[in-house]
């Protein structure tokens, strides 16, 4: 019986620590989505335009990743820094940073 319960727990241990990563990447997905199509109507900057504007100024930083609110076509990336976590919102037309948390 404690065998079975060690080869359940081995099993189950990977799906349990996968689940928050595989409900995580539809919303990035979205944001991805809504990113591309207003870069594509004109109405935003690139990514890769708005990251080469952030990234140098967060040395010392790890990047996370982005996320996108297409409402107000606000990038918001992420960084990791001595184990905390910094958000930096960028306005997605201008490339302006417009606030940040976490410092």
């Amino acid at each position: 019986m404690r065998h079975a319960m060690k080869m359940l727990s081995a099993l189950l241990l990977p799906l349990l620590l996968a689940a928050p990563l595989a409900s995580a990447a539809p919303a990035q997905q979205r944001d991805q989505q809504q990113a591309w199509r207003q870069r594509q109507q004109g109405r935003i900057l690139p990514l890769r335009e708005i990251e080469a504007r952030v990234l140098p100024t967060m040395r010392g930083s790890q990047y996370l990743g982005f996320d996108f609110e297409g409402e107000s076509g606000v990038y918001t990336l992420k960084f990791l820094r001595d184990g905390v976590v910094i958000w930096v919102d960028v306005d997605g037309r201008s490339g302006q940073i417009i606030g940040r948390t976490g410092h």
